[in-house]
């Protein structure tokens, strides 16, 4: 059994170098993965810190999570902003 149309070109475009695609990948890659570890971190943060509260976790665990979120999304705004210029 054969698909509708497969010679239909992709949305995306060739990913050839030298394509505006291709120039783009790696700010795309860059992008999906601060933006992952922003959630995992945000996710950590509420997590240490429930835990925290509850007094079966330490303070400290919180802080660095806090830490890491807040260097994740500094660098997901700047990959945002490059992005705009771009």
């Amino acid at each position: 059994m054969t698909r509708g149309n497969p010679s239909r070109p992709s949305e995306l475009g060739p990913l050839e170098p030298g394509t505006r695609q291709r120039a783009q990948l790696s700010i795309r890659i860059a992008d999906i993965a601060w933006t992952a570890l922003s959630v995992v971190a945000a996710l950590w943060v509420v997590l240490a810190a429930v835990d925290a509260v509850r007094g079966t976790g330490s303070w400290a665990y919180c802080a660095v999570a806090l830490v890491l979120l807040a260097i994740g999304l500094t660098m997901r705004l700047r990959a945002v902003r490059r992005h705009d210029r771009m």
